[in-house]
């Protein structure tokens, strides 16, 4: 059952997380399960973490066997539409990292980040500051959902400088036909990165909708998806520590 928590930041601010808890029967028989690994998600830019979007994909995860932290930005925490500056969005993410490590036994475990959109461009930027300022952002993997390589109509104006620097691995789910930055748009900035993996929604959008008459259901692209994410991530297990 999903469990709410609160994480303070600095000074007086706090923000809800919710934590879903891996399915270990499921986990305990599926080949691929990985009840070893936790997973924080982090919401996009225009909804908070209770949108059906990031419910949908904290459950199916869940139910994979993957243990899966979910929370708010502080700007949505306060029930604003406008995100805060990066600055504070990042120290934000690292007060979820460093909670859910302090909450949580590590041993063997496997640390993971992400998130829709901006919370996964977030949890990037992050690693790639600790990476770069050479400390061991003790991150195993990100994985990031619809990433916005630039705003829609403006392929000039790339997010992509810091990528490189991420040493961890990264799975990056973009649908074909997203206006925030397509698949072939993505491709020469994943081969820059150490790491970089895709996954392309067929004919999906920013938040992988496919269009048409015979086209599949929402539930099942997500399920689709997330059963590439939850076979991703089992093979990680064979590779070595966090960078």
């Amino acid at each position: 059952m999903p469990t709410p928590s609160t994480i303070r930041l600095d000074g007086t601010d706090s923000v809800t997380a919710i934590e879903y808890p891996a399915d270990i029967p499921a986990a305990a028989t599926g080949a691929a399960a990985v009840p070893d690994t936790t997973l924080i998600l982090a919401h996009g830019a225009g909804a908070p973490q209770t949108h059906p979007f990031m419910t949908a994909f904290a459950r199916g995860l869940s139910s994979r066997g993957v243990h899966v932290v979910t929370f708010n930005f502080l700007y949505k925490e306060r029930g604003r539409r406008a995100p805060d500056p990066a600055p504070r969005l990042e120290a934000c993410y690292r007060a979820v990292i460093a909670t859910v490590r302090e909450r949580g036994p590590q041993a063997g475990r496997r640390l993971l980040v992400g998130g829709k959109s901006m919370g996964g461009r977030i949890a990037s930027q992050v690693v790639a500051a600790d990476t770069q300022a050479r400390v061991s952002p003790g991150v195993d993997g990100l994985v990031l959902l619809g990433y916005p390589l630039h705003p829609p109509g403006r392929p000039e104006k790339l997010r992509d400088a810091h990528l490189p620097a991420v040493a961890a691995p990264m799975l990056f789910v973009q649908g074909s036909r997203d206006t925030f930055g397509t698949p072939e748009e993505l491709g020469p900035v994943l081969a820059r990165c150490t790491s970089a993996e895709l996954l392309v929604v067929d004919g999906g959008d920013h938040s992988f909708k496919v269009r048409g008459r015979d086209a599949p259901t929402e539930a099942e692209v997500h399920a689709r998806v997330q059963d590439a994410i939850r076979g991703w991530i089992g093979r990680l297990r064979g590779r070595g520590s966090a960078p």
